[in-house]
């Protein structure tokens, strides 16, 4: 199973914020969404990416005030991507290790979509589940 089958199913759509745009204009995008990130982009470049988990960090280090600072003062700037040729084991080993819950998709140096580990459980189970079926249904006909 690769990245290619999720993205098949969930979506190619990133949401994106400029590194000027205010913190607090991104966690709202953030709430509104329901997403766990956005990825920092200036045109098709990543800057970087904004996770909640960047987000609480800042508040509990800075306190509020940090909520009219800039993206790029907040964001994590070494993003870890991967490709839609990878397997989806190879990112959740990457993931696992990495202590993150994002992964951009990234082709010919253009992102075309943002693996969760949501995603990931999703999809695992739902191919866990058919395997299971197809078992089933194996040891019927035998």
């Amino acid at each position: 199973m690769t990245v290619r089958s999720v993205l098949g199913s969930k979506g190619h759509q990133v949401i994106s914020v400029s590194p000027d745009a205010k913190l607090s204009a991104a966690i709202k995008i953030l709430s509104e969404r329901r997403i766990g990130a956005v990825m920092v982009m200036s045109g098709q470049k990543i800057d970087g990416i904004l996770s909640e988990r960047d987000v609480v960090r800042v508040l509990g280090e800075r306190g509020a005030s940090v909520l009219d600072e800039s993206v790029r003062s907040v964001m994590t700037p070494k993003v870890i991507t991967c490709r839609e040729s990878d397997t989806v084991a190879a990112i959740m080993e990457v993931m696992t290790s990495g202590k993150f819950r994002h992964l951009p998709v990234v082709e010919h140096e253009r992102i075309v979509g943002l693996i969760s580990i949501g995603d990931v459980v999703k999809w695992r189970v739902a191919e866990y589940e058919r395997e299971q079926e197809a078992l089933q249904d194996y040891i019927k006909t035998a």
